[in-house]
């Protein structure tokens, strides 16, 4: 079996301010692997002038390549911070359509395990950011998308410990006895 199929993957997802980069990289931490930083904030932060429809393909795009780098560097679990299900939400709000190659990417895409971060944590302004006042819109349509998927997912409250020992007992409980194998999921 190959080591790319021996690996966990692990969506921390949710409405912008929840904490997902700092859970991805505390759950890392804790688990002594890797994990995957929003390829988004790389992008737009190198873009240089207000993103278009076309950028959250690209963005979409280099989710998936660095993903895919970083589990040859994971151990059991690699932990990605976002999934496509932040690019298909953001790109349906904003442009009231969907693209084809990102409905597909969508639809083929899976993990192990998603955690839902809750918006139980203050609003951080970022530039990056934007409709803070929308947070419960988007947490209920993150809801809503994982439930379709019929996903095995979680909603992740807490402050910032709290958060982190709330995620690792949904991962111990969830892979607790399980051997290490991707028969239903994963992407490569």
């Amino acid at each position: 079996m190959s080591r790319e199929r021996t690996i966990y993957r692990i969506a921390i997802t949710g409405p912008e301010s929840t904490g997902k980069s700092t859970l991805a990289e505390q759950l890392a931490a804790h688990y002594q692997t890797v994990w995957v930083p929003e390829y988004a904030r790389e992008y737009l932060d190198r873009l240089g002038r207000p993103y278009e429809k076309s950028d959250l393909i690209e963005i979409a795009k280099g989710q998936i390549a660095h993903e895919k780098k970083a589990v040859s560097r994971a151990q059991r679990f690699l932990f990605c911070d976002t999934d496509l299900t932040v690019i298909k939400i953001w790109y349906e709000y904003k442009y009231s359509t969907y693209d084809p190659f990102l409905a597909m990417k969508y639809a083929e895409i899976s993990y192990d395990l998603w955690l839902l971060c809750d918006i139980d944590l203050p609003w951080q302004y970022d530039p990056q950011r934007e409709h803070p006042e929308k947070r419960r819109f988007f947490f209920d349509w993150f809801e809503r998308e994982l439930k379709a998927r019929n996903a095995r997912y979680a909603v992740i409250s807490g402050a910032r410990e709290e958060r982190l020992q709330n995620a690792v007992k949904v991962i111990d409980s969830t892979f607790a006895g399980i051997e290490l194998n991707m028969g239903k999921g994963g992407f490569f």
